[in-house]
Protein backbone atom coordinates (compact mmCIF):
# COMPACT_ATOMS: atom_id res chain seq x y z
CA UNK A 1 0.00 0.00 0.00
CA UNK A 2 1.16 3.19 -0.88
CA UNK A 3 1.47 6.00 1.22
CA UNK A 4 -1.54 8.24 -1.00
CA UNK A 5 -3.40 4.91 -0.71
CA UNK A 6 -3.08 4.73 2.88
CA UNK A 7 -3.59 8.46 3.89
CA UNK A 8 -6.91 8.09 1.07
CA UNK A 9 -6.55 12.04 0.54
CA UNK A 10 -9.70 12.59 -1.30
CA UNK A 11 -11.37 14.14 0.96
CA UNK A 12 -12.01 17.59 2.31
CA UNK A 13 -9.78 18.94 5.18
CA UNK A 14 -12.25 18.86 7.84
CA UNK A 15 -12.98 14.92 7.05
CA UNK A 16 -9.32 13.83 7.08
CA UNK A 17 -9.19 15.74 10.10
CA UNK A 18 -11.84 14.08 11.54
CA UNK A 19 -9.87 10.16 9.85
CA UNK A 20 -6.55 10.68 11.30
CA UNK A 21 -6.54 13.37 13.81
CA UNK A 22 -9.70 12.67 15.91
CA UNK A 23 -8.16 8.84 16.26
CA UNK A 24 -4.31 9.86 16.84
CA UNK A 25 -4.89 12.64 19.13
CA UNK A 26 -8.23 14.51 19.99
CA UNK A 27 -9.82 11.49 20.78
CA UNK A 28 -7.53 10.66 23.66
CA UNK A 29 -7.78 14.40 25.03
CA UNK A 30 -11.68 13.83 24.46
CA UNK A 31 -11.40 10.46 26.65
CA UNK A 32 -9.46 12.44 29.50
CA UNK A 33 -11.94 15.15 29.74
CA UNK A 34 -14.58 13.30 30.37
CA UNK A 35 -13.29 11.08 32.73
CA UNK A 36 -12.36 13.49 34.79
CA UNK A 37 -15.21 15.39 34.90
CA UNK A 38 -17.99 12.06 34.32
CA UNK A 39 -21.00 14.18 33.33
CA UNK A 40 -24.13 12.12 35.11
CA UNK A 41 -26.97 10.90 33.21
CA UNK A 42 -29.95 13.60 32.95
CA UNK A 43 -27.21 16.39 33.31
CA UNK A 44 -27.37 18.78 29.89
CA UNK A 45 -23.91 19.02 28.32
CA UNK A 46 -22.32 21.49 26.27
CA UNK A 47 -19.18 21.01 24.10
CA UNK A 48 -17.67 24.61 23.15
CA UNK A 49 -15.23 24.69 19.77
CA UNK A 50 -16.57 21.24 19.04
CA UNK A 51 -14.96 20.76 15.88
CA UNK A 52 -16.03 17.52 14.17
CA UNK A 53 -17.74 16.72 17.71
CA UNK A 54 -15.45 14.23 19.31
CA UNK A 55 -16.20 15.02 22.75
CA UNK A 56 -20.31 15.23 22.58
CA UNK A 57 -20.05 12.07 20.12
CA UNK A 58 -18.00 10.62 22.69
CA UNK A 59 -20.53 10.94 25.49
CA UNK A 60 -23.34 10.07 23.71
CA UNK A 61 -21.73 6.72 22.66
CA UNK A 62 -20.72 6.30 26.51
CA UNK A 63 -24.97 5.91 26.72
CA UNK A 64 -25.30 9.72 28.03
CA UNK A 65 -29.28 10.46 28.22
CA UNK A 66 -28.79 14.33 28.88
CA UNK A 67 -29.11 17.00 26.57
CA UNK A 68 -26.22 17.12 24.24
CA UNK A 69 -24.74 20.42 22.61
CA UNK A 70 -21.50 21.06 20.58
CA UNK A 71 -20.94 24.74 19.10
CA UNK A 72 -18.48 25.97 16.66
CA UNK A 73 -17.29 28.67 14.18
CA UNK A 74 -16.89 26.11 11.38
CA UNK A 75 -19.62 25.06 9.24
CA UNK A 76 -17.54 22.68 7.50
CA UNK A 77 -16.30 21.24 10.55
CA UNK A 78 -19.60 21.12 11.91
CA UNK A 79 -20.95 19.46 8.89
CA UNK A 80 -18.88 16.10 9.43
CA UNK A 81 -20.23 16.46 13.11
CA UNK A 82 -23.75 16.29 11.62
CA UNK A 83 -22.90 13.27 9.59
CA UNK A 84 -21.75 11.49 12.62
CA UNK A 85 -24.41 11.73 14.79
CA UNK A 86 -27.47 12.89 15.36
CA UNK A 87 -27.67 12.28 18.85
CA UNK A 88 -26.38 16.09 19.57
CA UNK A 89 -27.31 19.49 18.74
CA UNK A 90 -24.66 21.03 16.65
CA UNK A 91 -24.85 24.53 16.65
CA UNK A 92 -23.07 27.48 14.57
CA UNK A 93 -22.13 29.96 16.83
CA UNK A 94 -19.00 31.93 18.92
CA UNK A 95 -17.53 30.89 22.20
CA UNK A 96 -17.37 34.73 23.02
CA UNK A 97 -21.20 34.78 22.55
CA UNK A 98 -22.72 31.84 23.08
CA UNK A 99 -26.38 31.92 21.87
CA UNK A 100 -27.92 30.24 25.65
CA UNK A 101 -29.68 31.62 28.03
CA UNK A 102 -28.20 31.45 31.25
CA UNK A 103 -28.33 28.74 33.79
CA UNK A 104 -28.66 26.16 30.57
CA UNK A 105 -25.65 23.62 31.17
CA UNK A 106 -24.85 21.60 34.00
CA UNK A 107 -21.61 20.76 32.28
CA UNK A 108 -19.52 22.84 30.13
CA UNK A 109 -16.35 21.10 28.39
CA UNK A 110 -14.16 22.65 25.63
CA UNK A 111 -11.11 20.54 24.51
CA UNK A 112 -8.09 22.03 22.86
CA UNK A 113 -9.99 25.68 21.65
CA UNK A 114 -9.18 28.12 24.52
CA UNK A 115 -5.81 28.50 22.71
CA UNK A 116 -7.98 29.56 20.30
CA UNK A 117 -9.90 32.42 21.14
CA UNK A 118 -9.28 36.07 20.79
CA UNK A 119 -10.25 37.24 24.24
CA UNK A 120 -9.54 33.85 26.29
CA UNK A 121 -11.30 36.03 29.47
CA UNK A 122 -14.62 36.85 27.68
CA UNK A 123 -14.76 33.03 26.74
CA UNK A 124 -14.23 31.69 30.14
CA UNK A 125 -16.85 34.23 31.33
CA UNK A 126 -19.66 32.61 28.85
CA UNK A 127 -19.33 29.63 29.89
CA UNK A 128 -19.76 30.57 33.53
CA UNK A 129 -22.82 32.35 31.99
CA UNK A 130 -24.34 29.63 30.65
CA UNK A 131 -23.73 26.88 33.84
CA UNK A 132 -26.71 26.06 35.93
CA UNK A 133 -25.30 26.79 40.44
CA UNK A 134 -23.14 23.98 41.10
CA UNK A 135 -22.22 23.17 37.56
CA UNK A 136 -19.13 21.80 36.46
CA UNK A 137 -16.39 22.86 33.39
CA UNK A 138 -13.84 20.96 31.78
CA UNK A 139 -10.99 22.35 29.47
CA UNK A 140 -8.19 20.78 27.74
CA UNK A 141 -5.03 23.57 25.83
CA UNK A 142 -1.93 22.26 24.45
CA UNK A 143 1.31 24.10 26.64
CA UNK A 144 4.15 25.53 25.50
CA UNK A 145 5.19 23.88 21.98
CA UNK A 146 8.40 23.16 23.49
CA UNK A 147 7.24 20.31 25.42
CA UNK A 148 5.94 18.54 22.82
CA UNK A 149 8.87 17.27 21.23
CA UNK A 150 6.97 16.15 17.66
CA UNK A 151 5.40 19.70 17.41
CA UNK A 152 8.30 21.48 18.32
CA UNK A 153 10.92 19.43 15.77
CA UNK A 154 7.96 20.02 12.75
CA UNK A 155 8.05 23.82 13.31
CA UNK A 156 11.64 24.27 13.17
CA UNK A 157 11.49 21.91 10.32
CA UNK A 158 8.73 24.34 8.92
CA UNK A 159 10.79 27.71 9.04
CA UNK A 160 13.79 25.91 7.75
CA UNK A 161 11.96 24.89 3.90
CA UNK A 162 9.46 27.41 4.54
CA UNK A 163 10.53 30.26 6.01
CA UNK A 164 10.03 31.94 9.67
CA UNK A 165 6.52 32.78 9.19
CA UNK A 166 5.38 29.50 8.33
CA UNK A 167 5.02 27.86 11.14
CA UNK A 168 2.75 30.74 12.92
CA UNK A 169 -0.28 28.60 12.44
CA UNK A 170 1.30 25.59 14.10
CA UNK A 171 2.78 27.82 17.20
CA UNK A 172 -1.09 29.14 17.44
CA UNK A 173 -2.10 26.08 18.96
CA UNK A 174 0.09 26.37 22.17
CA UNK A 175 -0.29 28.59 25.26
CA UNK A 176 3.76 30.23 25.91
CA UNK A 177 1.86 30.91 30.19
CA UNK A 178 2.07 28.07 32.53
CA UNK A 179 -0.19 26.39 34.17
CA UNK A 180 -0.96 28.89 36.86
CA UNK A 181 -1.71 31.81 35.12
CA UNK A 182 -4.67 29.75 33.09
CA UNK A 183 -6.20 29.03 36.64
CA UNK A 184 -5.88 32.82 37.10
CA UNK A 185 -8.22 33.44 34.05
CA UNK A 186 -10.46 30.73 35.08
CA UNK A 187 -11.04 32.39 38.44
CA UNK A 188 -10.97 35.93 37.21
CA UNK A 189 -14.03 34.77 34.77
CA UNK A 190 -16.45 33.19 37.64
CA UNK A 191 -15.42 30.21 38.77
CA UNK A 192 -15.16 29.26 42.34
CA UNK A 193 -13.35 26.12 42.46
CA UNK A 194 -10.57 25.18 39.82
CA UNK A 195 -8.18 22.92 39.45
CA UNK A 196 -4.99 23.25 37.20
CA UNK A 197 -3.41 19.77 35.90
CA UNK A 198 -0.43 19.41 33.53
CA UNK A 199 -1.19 15.75 31.66
CA UNK A 200 0.95 14.42 29.31
CA UNK A 201 -0.48 11.92 27.03
CA UNK A 202 1.70 9.20 24.39
CA UNK A 203 0.50 10.19 20.90
CA UNK A 204 1.29 7.34 18.39
CA UNK A 205 1.39 8.05 14.34
CA UNK A 206 2.26 5.34 11.90
CA UNK A 207 5.12 7.31 11.24
CA UNK A 208 6.61 10.95 11.06
CA UNK A 209 6.03 11.01 7.36
CA UNK A 210 2.36 10.66 8.30
CA UNK A 211 2.71 12.74 10.96
CA UNK A 212 3.96 15.49 9.07
CA UNK A 213 1.43 14.98 5.71
CA UNK A 214 -1.71 15.00 7.92
CA UNK A 215 -0.30 18.75 9.41
CA UNK A 216 -0.07 19.63 5.42
CA UNK A 217 -3.02 18.77 4.43
CA UNK A 218 -5.89 18.42 6.91
CA UNK A 219 -5.15 21.54 8.76
CA UNK A 220 -5.26 24.97 8.13
CA UNK A 221 -1.51 24.81 7.46
CA UNK A 222 -2.74 23.35 3.96
CA UNK A 223 -2.63 26.26 2.56
CA UNK A 224 1.36 26.55 3.24
CA UNK A 225 1.32 24.39 -0.31
CA UNK A 226 -1.69 24.73 -2.17
CA UNK A 227 0.16 27.00 -4.65
CA UNK A 228 3.04 24.26 -5.43
CA UNK A 229 2.66 21.68 -8.45
CA UNK A 230 2.00 17.91 -6.82
CA UNK A 231 5.42 16.77 -7.33
CA UNK A 232 6.73 20.02 -5.25
CA UNK A 233 4.11 19.67 -3.05
CA UNK A 234 5.15 15.57 -1.87
CA UNK A 235 8.60 16.72 -2.03
CA UNK A 236 8.33 19.01 0.07
CA UNK A 237 6.20 17.05 2.97
CA UNK A 238 8.84 14.38 2.58
CA UNK A 239 11.82 16.95 2.87
CA UNK A 240 10.00 18.45 6.22
CA UNK A 241 9.33 15.01 7.57
CA UNK A 242 13.23 13.76 7.00
CA UNK A 243 14.10 16.77 8.31
CA UNK A 244 11.23 16.91 11.83
CA UNK A 245 12.45 13.05 12.43
CA UNK A 246 15.95 13.97 12.14
CA UNK A 247 15.23 16.50 15.10
CA UNK A 248 13.83 13.67 17.44
CA UNK A 249 14.70 11.22 20.12
CA UNK A 250 15.77 8.30 18.34
CA UNK A 251 13.16 6.35 20.71
CA UNK A 252 10.24 8.38 19.62
CA UNK A 253 10.38 6.22 16.14
CA UNK A 254 10.84 3.10 17.28
CA UNK A 255 9.82 1.03 14.56
CA UNK A 256 9.11 3.32 11.71
CA UNK A 257 6.53 4.58 14.51
CA UNK A 258 6.33 8.13 15.46
CA UNK A 259 5.27 8.17 19.38
CA UNK A 260 6.00 11.50 22.10
CA UNK A 261 4.34 12.75 24.70
CA UNK A 262 1.82 15.94 23.82
CA UNK A 263 1.39 17.85 27.22
CA UNK A 264 -1.96 19.28 28.19
CA UNK A 265 -2.81 22.28 30.78
CA UNK A 266 -5.92 20.30 31.77
CA UNK A 267 -8.34 22.55 34.12
CA UNK A 268 -11.24 21.46 36.04
CA UNK A 269 -13.94 24.06 37.28
CA UNK A 270 -17.21 24.77 39.44
CA UNK A 271 -19.35 26.84 40.29
CA UNK A 272 -21.37 26.48 43.71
Amino acid sequence: MSVQEHWQMDASAPELYERYLVPAITSVWATDLLDRIAPRNGESLLDVACGTGVVARLAAQRGHTGRLVGIDLNAAMLAVARAKSDAVEWIEGSALDLPFEANSFDVVLCQLGLQFFPDKQAALAQMVRVLKPGGRAGLSVYSAIERTPAAQAFVQALDQHLGTESSRTKRSEHLSCEAQEVGVWAKQAGFDAVEVLTVAKPITFPSTLDYVRFQLTATPMAGLLKDKAATERERLIVSIADDTASRLDRAMLSHGRLTFPQESFVVTASLR
